[in-house]
C-alpha cells in the first residue's frame, strides 16, 4: 500500500465524506414523513469527486448507521431506521452516489448537470416506494409528502454539489 496515492486518496476521501454525509444528517429540519437534512448534498458531492468510488463512503455510512453509531438524521441509528419510513431515501443513497461518480467520468458539464439531476430522482424513486409499502401509502399522497416538499430546495443542492466539485477539478 505504501506509495499509493490512488488508494490513500479513497481512503481519505471516504473519511471526510462519511463525516461529512453525518454531519448533514444532523443539520435538520423535522418535517413528516422524512426530514429536511443536507445528507443528498454530500452524496452528491461525494459521488462528484470521488467518482465511482464514492459508493464505498455511502455504503460505509449506512452500514456504521446500521451497526449502531448515530449518524441518521437526527442522531438516529439502527435497522429500525431503515424499516420506518425514511430507510427508502437512505438505500436510494448508493445508486444515486454510483450515478453520479458514473457521470463525472464524463468531462460534459450538461452531462454531469443532468447525472446531478437524475441522482437526486433516483433518491426520490427508492423513497417513494419504500414510503408506499412500509405506510401503506398510495403513490400519489407518497409523492406529494415524500418529494413535493423537497423540490425546492433540489436545485440548491445540485448548484452547490456542481460549483463546489469543479474546485476539485
Amino acid at each position: 500500500m505504501f506509495g499509493n496515492i490512488h488508494r490513500a486518496a479513497i481512503i481519505s476521501y471516504s473519511a471526510a465524506f462519511i463525516g461529512l454525509i453525518s454531519l448533514g444528517s444532523w443539520i435538520s429540519i423535522p418535517f413528516f414523513p422524512v426530514p429536511f437534512t443536507l445528507q443528498t448534498l454530500f452524496v452528491l458531492l461525494a459521488g462528484a469527486v470521488m467518482k465511482r468510488s464514492a459508493v464505498i463512503p455511502v455504503a460505509v455510512y449506512l452500514i456504521l448507521g446500521v451497526f449502531g453509531l448515530p449518524l441518521f438524521h437526527n442522531g438516529l441509528s439502527g435497522i429500525g431506521v431503515f424499516l420506518g419510513p425514511t430507510g427508502g431515501y437512505l438505500v436510494g443513497f448508493v445508486p444515486a452516489a454510483l450515478l453520479t461518480g458514473l457521470v463525472y467520468e464524463k468531462n460534459s458539464k450538461w452531462i454531469r448537470i443532468c447525472g446531478l439531476c437524475a441522482s437526486i430522482l433516483i433518491v426520490y424513486a427508492c423513497g417513494i416506494a419504500w414510503l408506499c409499502w412500509s405506510a401503506g401509502m398510495g403513490v400519489v399522497p407518497a409523492i406529494i409528502i415524500g418529494m413535493v416538499p423537497f423540490l425546492p430546495g433540489d436545485p440548491l443542492k445540485i448548484g452547490a454539489a456542481y460549483l463546489i466539485a469543479k474546485r476539485f477539478s
